[in-house]
């Protein structure tokens, strides 16, 4: 299969490759706390699994293909601060993406996309508008591919889809947990269970279910404020098959987006998270604001004069 690593390429070999039937895959996640029970890596671990698993679908079902998978960018903001926690602001998260996009644009790389494992609002959007900025200047093809993806399989849409692959249908209990999951809970756990055991702490089972309401959400760390452990949701009801079975269908609705994105029946914009359209997460929306209240004051004074 041809799947290639960027830093292990030369100029030539890179150079050599057909535009045409090249796709690079670039991962980004943070370093960031889930719960005492699980690493600071999972979301990285997430988002690098799904891009290693899209690049071998890709190049099975595409004969010719290649797919370059770059290393593992371990950035991203709207994170939960708590020790291991790296966080990186949002602007610098979207123009290191655009800086990378427009490096593979200026070599004449055609398609980029974006794998990420972190939910952050505002990280999901700095990827899609990075990928916007570098698909409108360029006219290429860059796409975020996590943001609304994710989304749909939080809120509980992928579940007829779930149970198939699972060959049983969900508990009430573990319904709920889904509806509840958010950080570290039921599917992070359940996924490192099954991807790396040995960087899953034993005591997970005991730990107890953490549910925060929309209006708890709100309030930054809120999974660590008062006695909170980091956590959000039901670690202690993981289960390494409900993670193969997720991972399967959402690796499935991954592959529909990037087949249509390569053949340009998708545009990227139109596989956005919600956030995208919510001009709080937008990266420039503080600076807007703080500009437009600074001329407010500006007018006020001058008339006032």
């Amino acid at each position: 299969m041809s799947i290639r690593l960027l830093e292990e390429m030369s100029t030539p070999a890179l150079d050599a490759l057909d535009r045409d039937r090249t796709v690079i895959i670039l991962t980004v996640s943070p370093l960031e706390q889930h719960g005492p029970h699980l690493p600071v890596g999972v979301d990285a671990f997430a988002a690098r699994y799904l891009a290693e698993a899209i690049a071998e679908r890709l190049v099975q079902s595409r004969v010719g293909w290649t797919a370059v998978l770059a290393p593992t960018l371990h950035m991203g903001s709207f994170t939960f601060h708590a020790v291991g926690t790296v966080t990186v602001r949002q602007r610098a998260v979207r123009d290191t993406l655009v800086d990378y996009g427009e490096s593979l644009a200026r070599a004449g790389f055609r398609y980029i996309l974006v794998c990420n494992g972190h939910g952050g609002p505002g990280h999901l959007v700095a990827l899609e508008e990075a990928a916007g900025i570098v698909s409108r200047r360029h006219g290429i093809t860059m796409a975020s591919l996590t943001g609304q993806l994710v989304w749909e399989f939080l809120r509980g849409r992928y579940l007829p889809e779930i149970e198939e692959a699972l060959g049983r249908p969900l508990s009430e209990e573990e319904r709920r947990a889904l509806a509840e999951d958010a950080h570290g809970g039921l599917w992070e756990t359940s996924f490192m269970l099954w991807l790396r055991p040995d960087l899953v702490e034993a005591g997970f089972r005991a730990l107890p279910a953490a549910a925060y309401p929309i209006s708890h959400r709100l309030i930054p760390n809120y999974p660590l404020r008062n006695g909170g452990l980091g956590y959000v949701g039901h670690p202690a009801l993981a289960d390494p098959a409900f993670a193969r079975a997720t991972t399967e269908v959402f690796l499935g609705r991954a592959m529909t987006l990037v087949d249509g994105l390569l053949d340009g029946r998708i545009r990227p914009e139109e596989h956005r998270s919600p956030f995208f359209a919510i001009p709080l997460f937008r990266t420039n929306f503080w600076p807007a604001l703080g500009a437009a209240a600074a001329l407010a004051g500006l007018c006020l004074w001058w008339r006032r004069r």
